[in-house]
């Protein structure tokens, strides 16, 4: 990797591994948003998971509830690893935007933590594309760190990584502008289970599609 560089998500998580199922694992409030989302799907639905990660909780807590799962990742290791863990689910290596899902093609669709390393511009755009992917009154579950700060070096889980982020009401904006109306945001604060774990401001949003964006 060329030094000035940046690491791409893809080199984070290819070595973070099951390092940051572990390190994530005790968040309630991501379970209390797969919650709310279960509770407004209708049987069967069709999920799509964007930076499905490991597989767990996201995609296997809905493939136990019965819905159907398409997970994405940038990380050739979390695709391996989420496919073994959850093989009631499928998932493929690509960036979203590459994948540019069939409009109106999902029932749902989440996106956790997986929009920290792209720009601004690039985090409006995956928005804008789920939204289209999903059904008129689909619904979106959506969770960042809601720092106001663009291409800040940081260190995460003891990597370096740079990272982009709006404040909490910028962000619900930019959920809105996509084509959605937030039902419910929840914040919180939650330290990862691992040695160089820091506190983290969380921010949960539920949102369902009322346009096309």
């Amino acid at each position: 990797m060329d030094a000035d560089r940046p690491p791409t998500a893809a080199s984070v998580f290819d070595a973070l591994g099951t390092d940051y199922e572990r390190a994530f694992a005790g968040s309630a409030a991501h379970r209390d948003s797969l919650g709310q989302l279960l509770h407004l799907l209708a049987p069967h639905s069709r999920v799509l998971d964007v930076g499905s990660g490991t597989g767990r909780p996201t995609a296997q807590t809905l493939v136990d509830a019965g819905h159907e799962v398409l997970g994405v990742d940038v990380s050739t290791v979390m695709v391996d690893i989420a496919s073994r863990q959850v093989p009631g689910a499928e998932f493929r290596c690509a960036d979203i935007r590459e994948l540019n899902p069939q409009e109106g093609s999902f029932d749902a669709a989440c996106v956790y933590f997986s929009l920290l390393q792209m720009s601004r511009a690039d985090q409006s755009e995956v928005l804008r594309l789920v939204g289209r992917s999903l059904r008129p009154g689909g619904h979106l579950a959506a969770a960042t760190v809601p720092l106001d700060v663009e291409g800040v070096n940081a260190t995460f889980m003891g990597r370096p990584v740079q990272v982009t982020s709006f404040g909490e009401s910028d962000f619900t904006a930019r959920v809105a502008s996509a084509g959605f109306t937030v039902l419910s945001q929840e914040s919180s604060v939650f330290t990862p289970a691992h040695p160089a774990g820091l506190p983290e401001p969380h921010l949960f949003l539920l949102a369902r599609r009322i346009r096309p964006s």
